[in-house]
């Protein structure tokens, strides 16, 4: 009996707590999902800015920063519409009947019923799609002959399969052998396309069985490769025709004949296979002495075919770019400066031949070099020298002190071993930094933004970003909404003139999000829509530390007379006590 009494008085004790639990469970769910946010869109409908949509076919403000696509190893490195003044000119009427137009329906079964086919993505309003169209129709006309289909793909309506190739910007173009892709990075005209071509369709190493031919090779030819072999046919002819298709801006030759041998500096009684490449610069010969496969001699090859030191250029950045070597250094120098340091910048490189890239970067070169050393933060007028490691999280380092050979050798050293600090482009701290979006440059990324006790909301902006100006309104309103909030940070930083490993922007303007107490991993990207509302909900969601929006108070609330409040409190009182 007893156990029955309590039993039924610990379901009332139940029914009872739940009861008068419930009514504040559901007022407080219905305080989250049904937020009063109206004072914020007022915001959004009153904002002085004009509304402005993004479009999902762009990558960014810009249409394309980078006129050559050149510098993409450079995460980075943007010159800005703005600047440059050139209007786009109409491009002329072509024929482009023997370019091939595919989609996703028919892509795969083209690309497998020919051995050999290049492949443009494109997108319409892309200038630089524009300017090659003419150029690639000429190379698709002339290589009909080759048997090799050139095919575009408009990646703006093709978007799944874009993606399947990762395409990141436009145009892309890749060269399919056997359904196997590389990207194709020389130059946009038509002499350059059905060059590569020929190269990499045709027999890829060339006989040279006389003198004369030798001759006219060396005469001709900027960088060559030749192999002295005992045979013209054979496995070692294999290996070196293998490897001469990896490599696509230098010929490969071979021959059997020791005169044409002496005359590319091997000697008639060397031990074959042997090789050699010759190039028409300061290190003028360099001999292989390593095993005799493809995958040795294109390792030779890559780490030995540029100069002691690149002068940078257009041209020369993919070269650049595509060496297995990935840590470079810089020298910026002005034009009156070259001749005092370049020889023992030059003298320095020879130390790391095949383990640094050494490059040279002319400060007053406008459209080039002014460029390349404002991505780098190499201002002023005196010769700067830089480490720079471009790879998929690059870093930058800074040589300190004069430049002499000694000192060159031992930041070198330093470098190939990692035991060199990273440099971050930044702009003076600000001394004010009060205002309610917080100011963050290169030097206080950490303090402001990877504080793990603060939530963070980072826009990285650029002054001439058309976008970002007509987003700082809408910015601004936000933080002053939340600027009452300890645990939340609404920053800004300039992202062409400051960086950070862990503030990486895609275009302008990027918006990054970085919670509290988790800032090891990377931030999230805010997809939310450029408005008061849109991003005030996206903060709220993603928040570490929950917070509640201070409303501001009503004209209804602040107009009222102590008396009119104090009658409205006696009638209440009253209310309750009837009940």
């Amino acid at each position: 009996m007893t156990s029955r009494v309590i039993l039924l008085l610990s379901l009332v004790s139940l029914l009872l707590l739940s009861v008068l639990l419930t009514p504040s469970l559901a007022v407080a769910g219905a305080d989250d999902d049904d937020e009063d946010l109206s004072f914020l869109e007022t915001d959004d409908v009153n904002d002085d800015a004009p509304e402005h949509t993004f479009p999902t076919d762009t990558f960014s403000d810009d249409d394309d920063f980078d006129e050559d696509g050149d510098f993409e190893n450079y995460d980075d490195f943007e010159v800005p519409s703005a600047f440059d003044d050139e209007k786009e000119e109409e491009v002329a009427k072509f024929d482009d009947k023997d370019v091939v137009v595919l989609t996703d329906r028919n892509f795969s079964d083209f690309v497998e019923d020919n051995k050999y086919v290049m492949v443009e993505f494109y997108a319409p309003w892309c200038g630089h799609c524009k300017e090659l169209a003419p150029e690639y129709a000429a190379a698709a006309t002339e290589l009909k002959a080759e048997n090799v289909p050139l095919v575009k793909v408009d990646a703006t309506v093709e978007n799944e399969l874009a993606e399947n190739y990762e395409v990141q910007g436009f145009p892309t173009i890749y060269f399919f052998i056997d359904g196997e892709h590389k990207t194709y990075s020389g130059q946009r005209t038509k002499d350059a396309i059905v060059t590569w071509i020929k190269k990499k369709i045709g027999p890829g190493i060339y006989n040279i069985t006389t003198t004369e031919d030798a001759e006219r090779v060396l005469i001709s030819g900027d960088k060559v490769v030749l192999g002295f072999l005992e045979s013209l046919v054979g496995p070692e002819t294999e290996q070196l025709a293998a490897a001469s298709k990896l490599e696509d801006d230098l010929n490969f030759y071979q021959t059997t004949n020791p005169n044409v041998a002496k005359l590319f500096n091997i000697e008639d009684t060397a031990k074959r296979p042997a090789l050699v490449l010759l190039k028409k610069e300061e290190e003028k010969v360099v001999h292989y002495d390593g095993q005799f496969t493809k995958s040795a001699i294109v390792k030779f090859v890559s780490a030995n075919k540029l100069p002691l030191v690149t002068v940078f250029t257009r041209e020369s950045g993919a070269s650049i770019f595509s060496s297995p070597i990935k840590k470079q250094v810089l020298l910026f120098a002005r034009t009156n400066d070259t001749d005092k340091v370049f020889p023992t910048f030059q003298e320095a490189a020879k130390l790391f031949k095949g383990k640094l890239i050494f490059v040279f970067v002319n400060m007053d070169d406008e459209e080039v070099g002014k460029p390349v050393s404002d991505y780098f933060g190499a201002t002023g007028d005196s010769p700067k020298v830089i480490g720079y490691t471009g790879n998929e999280n690059p870093r930058k380092y800074i040589f300190d002190g004069e430049i002499t050979v000694e000192k060159l050798k031992a930041f070198g050293e330093d470098f190939l071993v990692d035991k060199l600090k990273a440099f971050h482009k930044s702009d003076p701290i600000p001394e004010d930094n009060e205002g309610d979006v917080k100011i963050v440059v290169g030097n206080n990324f950490d303090d402001i933004v990877l504080d793990e006790s603060k939530d963070v909301l980072l826009e990285i902006y650029a002054p001439w970003c058309g976008h970002c100006q007509s987003l700082e309104p809408t910015y601004n309103k936000l933080a002053q909404h939340l600027r009452g909030i300890e645990s939340l940070v609404i920053a800004k930083m300039d992202g062409t003139t400051n960086e950070h490993p862990q503030g990486k922007a895609e275009g302008f303007p990027t918006l990054l999000f970085f919670p509290a107490g988790n800032k090891t991993v990377d931030p999230i990207p805010v997809d939310a829509d450029r408005t008061v509302v849109a991003l005030y909900k996206f903060i709220k969601k993603h928040a570490t530390i929950p917070f509640k929006l201070p409303k501001p108070a009503s004209s209804t609330t602040t107009s009222e007379s102590p008396e009119a409040k104090e009658g409205a409190n006696v009638e209440s009182n009253n209310e309750k006590d009837e009940l």
